[in-house]
Parts: structure tokens; C-alpha cells; sequence
């Protein structure tokens, strides 16, 4: 995208020309129904003529346009005429013939109609300086309800026929970006697992706005007949009224606009508004888009700076820019450089958000790391070890048989909390057996009857390591049994419309205790690990019950 900004520096000094040909730069045609061939001639007397035209429907008139030539160099020579005009036409100048504009009716042959827009080659014997006449015969059988003036501009003939070219290679290496940024971000945007808003918008304006250029300078790649010549700038006007409703969306977004719903309603009802009132003045319609789309931008940024959201006087200061180039410079190349001014302004704020994201990533791998090593120390902790060795040494001497089942308990609890220390997630069965071998080696240790219960279980389903397990913990160190020296231990299951739910129920009486349990360590460690896989998209709560304690792990879907 940074060639796209050398592009606009080459436009901006594009050469503007020499000094007009034509002394008068908006000369006025008169008109006349009828034909009459004599009407052609340089010293015709057109006085009588009127400036607008009548209702001509399907028949034949003409148009005379008196032209005062300033004295040309040779290397400016042979100089073109260049006529914006409806309809068909041949084009006289001063009584010659130098070319026709599509093909006139003639008896019972239809009119074929011209383009909007057309050059012809005027011979050096006629470009003398002084007075000149330009007459049209003419017909606008298609569209005779339609009164456009007649546009004329004089220049070198080669000159004429390649700026526009050359115009529109600057153009199309700025298409060329564009779709090329779309496509990335529309990649980016349907293989991400997260899939943001704000990304989808962005990929949606460079591909509205490759369209955009696109259909400007269409009319450089093909002929396109008067009759269609709407069609195009109504299909203009449409991307440029999708752009303007889309950028400022896209600011609200990324500066947490408070009232984005309110202000997008507002600025969708001003641009309905402005075509409704505005319709077929398309080149002033597509500039108040712009406009009403600055100011829409503006309120949001200038709210985001108030907020200190970073890239808010970055923003600010493009935007000022846009508003600038939109301002002084020609409207066929303002209207694109100030679209573009604030699409980097967008890009800007993606930097800015890839960075944060870089940043968070590499806080994520700290994290998880850090609950790897946190994971481990549950199970490897001294006076854990210790008590539970003691405890083995124990059975060992008093049964044998009974010591092999503990040591064997604590290995395959040992062989799961290794397979599972390097994972996010995991699956929800292999978590619950991690749990009963714990109870296995526990009820060795604490010779305490655990017994463990499960209710609508998907095996499908993940879950982060060792969280249940934390819970089950929990559960033997601040419980004492019930009558029959037994803790009962209970999941439950369940879904939901948007979540996925664990219940985690201990049956038994609560140890009294100084300070409370959603402060412990534990509690840390499953709230570090929801985070880690999930994001905010869960919650949390756990709190003491008649029956004993119950904790409430919701699992909110994205």
C-alpha cells in the first residue's frame, strides 16, 4: 500500500498543461431546430439562435459555438478538439467536416448513438488564431428530455488522446492495491478464528473502493454509448454512498464509539436524504457524501482522542488532510486521494492493533507457561511429596497389596498431569480421570472414603487442564467428611441457548476458615486458565451450599 502514496505525489504534480487554446474556457453554444447544411459555414449569422435548446424529440438540430484561439507553438501542433456532448453528432469547424460522433437518423435507419465524450484532429490550415466557429449537426434520440451543455477544451491532438491514459495507469496501479489489500484482509478475515468485524469492513471498503476506480475510468476502457452513460455514475454514486457509511462504522469500532448505533441511524438518514433530494446531480451528491462522511469521521475520532484511544491524532491530523485535498485540488482526483488519505489512516490503525495483538500474544506464551509451571507445582510440591511418601511407606509395611494399588494410582496421576502440562485444552473425559485418580491416591493418604459422580457428560466437549481438578482439591482440603467418614463429589453438565455449563458440587461440611475461598490460589490458577482459552467469554462463581460447597464454571459461545 505505500506505492499507492507515491501514486498520489505523482498525481499531485502531474502537469496541469499549457495555457488554454481557447481564449474563452466555457464558451457558449447556441442551438436551432431544423437542418440546413448552410448552417455549417464560418460566416453564417447565427444572432437569431437561442442559447437553450427546444424539444428537439427524434429529429435533426444543430449547434454553432464561436471560438477565440490564442497563437500556438508549432510543438503543440496538430492541435485536438475535445466535445463532451449527448446525443450524435458530425462536428464542422469553420464549414469542414473533421469527424462524426456515433451516426445520425437518416429516413427509416435509427439513430446510433455516440459516446459522451470524443476527440477529433484539427488541421494546422484551420487553427489560425482568432475567431473560429464549431457547428454540430445534430439528434439525442434516446435520451431528448436531457439538456447538457457542450463541453469544448483544445490541446495537442497526441496530448489529448494520452493524458487520460496515462491518468488512468496511475489509477489502475491504485486499483491494483487496493485489490490486493482487500483480498488479503478477506483471507485474513475468513481463516481467523476470531473473526472481527472491523476486518471484514476494511476488506469491504478496498474492494468498494477498487470498484470505485474502476468504474470512474471505465470510460478510457471501452465506448460507452450516451444512453448508458448513467448507468455508470449511478453505480458511482452507490460505492461512494457505501464508503461513506462504512468508513465512519469502521472508525466506531476501532475508537469504541459509545453511540456508534445512533450515529451510523443519523448518517444513514442524512445520505438517503441527500440522494433523495440530490438525484442526478451526481458529481454535488457524491461531494456531500464525502462531506457528511468527514464530519460523521471527525465526531468519532475526536471522541476517541477525549477517550486517549491510541492513533487518535494520527487519524485526526489524515482526516484534516482528506478534508483539504477535497478542498482545493480537481474533484475527478480529490475525491480518490482523500478516500485513500483515510484508508491509510485505517491501515495505521491496523499497526497500531497488530502490534497490541503481537503484544498480547507473547504475554499469552509468558502465561502459559507460567501455568505449565503452576500445573507441575500442584503435584510436586514438597510437603505434598512428602506426606503423600509418608503415607506410602505407611501401606507398604502394613499391606503390601494395598501399597502397590497407591503407588500405582500416583503414577497414573503423575502420567496424566505430564501427557496434559503442555496443553490448552483438553478433553473433558481425560480431565475427569485425572480427578479420579487423584481420589485414588487421596483416599490412601487421607483414608477417607471419596466417591465421585457425573451427570450428562459430552465426551466431545473440551476443557482447560487440571480446573476441575483444582476444584476437586479444594474440595478435600477445606471439607470434613460426612457420617460414614465420606466426601461426595458431583458434575453435572449442561448446555444452554449461547453457553456450556459445569456444575461441580461437594458433599460434605465446609471447614470454617479466615478468609475466603474465591481468593485462594486455586481460584487463581482457573481463573488464569478460562482466560487463556476463552477470553472473557466465561464466568465464574463459587460459593458454599446447605449440602456443602458448589462451584459454577458458564461457558459463554462466541
Amino acid at each position: 500500500m505505500h506505492h499507492t502514496l507515491i501514486v498520489f505525489l505523482l498525481l499531485l504534480f502531474l502537469p496541469t498543461g499549457y495555457v488554454q487554446v481557447i481564449e474563452d474556457e466555457e464558451p457558449v453554444p447556441v442551438y436551432h431546430t431544423g437542418d440546413n447544411i448552410a448552417w455549417a459555414a464560418k460566416g453564417f449569422n447565427d444572432k437569431n439562435w437561442n442559447t437553450s435548446r427546444s424539444e428537439t424529440d427524434e429529429g435533426i438540430f444543430w449547434s454553432r459555438t464561436h471560438l477565440l484561439l490564442r497563437p500556438v507553438d508549432n510543438n503543440r501542433r496538430p492541435l485536438g478538439l475535445q466535445i463532451g456532448s449527448f446525443g450524435t453528432f458530425d462536428v464542422y469547424w469553420d464549414g469542414v467536416l473533421i469527424g462524426s460522433n456515433g451516426v445520425l437518423p437518416y429516413g427509416h435507419r435509427p439513430e446510433q448513438p455516440g459516446t459522451e465524450c470524443s476527440i477529433f484532429i484539427v488541421p494546422d490550415s484551420l487553427t489560425s488564431p482568432g475567431a473560429h466557429i464549431v457547428a454540430m449537426r445534430m439528434s439525442q434520440a434516446y435520451l431528448p428530455d436531457v439538456h447538457r451543455s457542450i463541453g469544448f477544451k483544445m490541446e495537442k491532438y497526441t496530448s489529448l488522446l494520452t493524458l487520460p491514459l496515462i491518468t488512468m495507469s496511475y489509477m489502475n496501479l491504485m486499483a491494483g492495491a487496493f485489490l490486493i489489500a482487500s483480498l488479503y484482509y478477506f483471507f485474513l478475515y475468513f481463516n481467523s478464528k476470531h473473526r472481527q468485524v472491523d476486518i471484514m469492513i476494511f476488506a469491504t471498503i478496498c474492494l468498494l473502493f477498487f470498484c470505485l476506480l474502476i468504474m470512474e475510468y471505465l470510460k478510457f476502457h471501452m465506448v460507452i454509448p450516451y444512453p448508458q452513460f448513467y448507468i455508470r455514475l449511478e453505480i458511482i454514486g452507490w460505492l461512494t454512498f457505501t464508503i461513506a457509511l462504512l468508513i465512519p462504522w469502521y472508525f466506531t469500532i476501532q475508537f469504541h464509539f459509545k453511540w456508534k448505533l445512533w450515529l451510523l441511524g443519523l448518517l444513514l438518514g442524512v445520505l438517503l436524504g441527500l440522494y433523495y433530494f440530490n438525484y442526478g446531480n451526481y458529481d454535488l451528491t457524491a461531494k456531500l457524501y464525502s462531506l457528511v462522511m468527514l464530519i460523521a469521521s471527525f465526531m468519532v475520532v475526536i471522541n476517541g482522542i477525549i477517550q486517549k484511544e491510541k492513533g487518535g491524532y494520527i487519524v485526526f491530523i489524515g482526516l484534516l488532510a482528506s478534508a483539504m485535498v477535497n478542498e482545493y485540488l480537481f474533484y475527478d482526483y480529490s475525491l480518490f486521494i482523500s478516500f485513500t488519505l483515510i484508508v491509510l489512516c485505517m491501515l495505521y490503525l491496523h499497526a497500531i492493533r497488530a502490534s497490541s495483538i503481537e503484544s498480547e500474544h507473547q504475554e499469552a506464551l509468558v502465561l502459559s507457561s507460567r501455568l505449565q509451571l503452576e500445573l507441575l507445582k500442584k503435584n510436586i510440591q514438597p510437603h505434598f511429596l512428602r506426606n503423600t511418601l509418608t503415607s506410602m511407606m505407611d501401606w507398604v509395611e502394613e499391606s503390601p497389596k494395598e501399597g502397590a494399588r497407591f503407588i500405582q494410582a500416583l503414577s497414573a496421576e503423575f502420567d496424566i498431569m505430564n501427557s496434559i502440562s503442555e496443553q490448552t485444552l483438553i478433553p473433558i473425559r481425560q480431565e475427569i480421570e485425572l480427578c479420579r485418580q487423584h481420589l485414588s491416591v487421596m483416599e490412601f493418604r487421607k483414608e477417607i472414603r471419596f466417591e465421585w459422580k457425573e451427570y450428562g457428560i459430552d465426551d466431545a466437549q473440551l476443557i482447560p487442564p487440571a480446573v476441575l481438578h483444582t476444584l476437586l482439591e479444594n474440595g478435600i482440603t477445606h471439607s470434613i467428611p460426612l457420617q460414614g467418614n465420606r466426601i461426595v463429589f458431583k458434575l453435572t453438565y449442561t448446555t444452554g441457548p449461547g453457553y456450556r455449563q459445569y456444575v461441580f458440587d461437594t458433599f460434605a461440611e465446609n471447614r470454617p476458615v479466615l478468609t475466603g475461598r474465591e481468593g485462594g490460589n486455586g481460584f487463581k490458577y482457573i481463573r488464569a486458565r478460562l482466560t487463556e482459552s476463552y477470553g472473557q467469554n466465561w464466568t465464574l462463581h463459587s460459593a458454599a451450599t446447605a449440602a456443602g460447597w458448589s462451584s459454577t464454571i458458564k461457558i459463554l459461545d462466541r
